[in-house]
């Protein structure tokens, strides 16, 4: 058995979740979400939990079984408190802005850059952080790094858009040729 696919779902008292033999809905709160299913794997909602298990030992029902489960959990704790991402924007002169549905980025190009802000995900920014949420944890990771490919942080000063909890591993900048040898 999968050690992931085997862990129960709890599910929160302000979401419901329905399964049928083809998918399964969790709303809540924040809204709704549903997680397709294959015909090999088979899920049970009681009161309190979900319970997916797969039909037979076959390599794509075991390979099914602990990604499914956790798309059902994914999809539980999204609507009832949501996903969220923060990146950083570190460089002089770089800055971010909402104007309408559109973050305007200004990353030392010659131009700014317009990204168009989904409907199904919020963007917040707060000096030189933007904040991504939403219930789905697919788009919302999908969306920060859209945002991120624009400018990736670079090894040598750290200049660009990173996650707040990503590490730059800095390079050392070029040596003197004069300094290397105390002449």
């Amino acid at each position: 058995m999968s050690k992931i696919g085997r862990k129960s779902i709890e599910i929160p008292e302000n979401v419901t979740v329905e399964a049928n033999k083809d998918f399964v809905v969790a709303k809540g709160e924040l809204g709704e979400l549903r997680v397709d299913l294959n015909d090999k794997i088979k899920v049970q909602v009681s009161d309190k939990e979900v319970l997916v298990s797969r039909k037979d030992e076959e390599k794509i029902s075991k390979s099914l079984h602990g990604t499914i489960r956790s798309l059902i959990a994914n999809a539980v704790h999204g609507v009832s408190k949501g996903f969220e991402k923060t990146l950083e924007i570190v460089g002089v002169g770089y800055r971010a802005q909402i104007e309408g549905d559109k973050l305007i980025l200004k990353l030392g190009f010659s131009h700014d850059i317009e990204f168009p802000i989904p409907q199904d995900v919020a963007i917040e920014v707060k000096k030189n952080t933007i904040i991504i949420k939403g219930i789905d944890k697919q788009r919302v990771g999908q969306v920060s790094a859209e945002i991120r490919a624009y400018k990736k942080p670079e090894p040598y000063k750290g200049k660009g858009i990173k996650y707040s909890d990503e590490k730059i591993i800095r390079k050392a900048g070029k040596a003197v040729k004069g300094a290397a040898s105390g002449a």
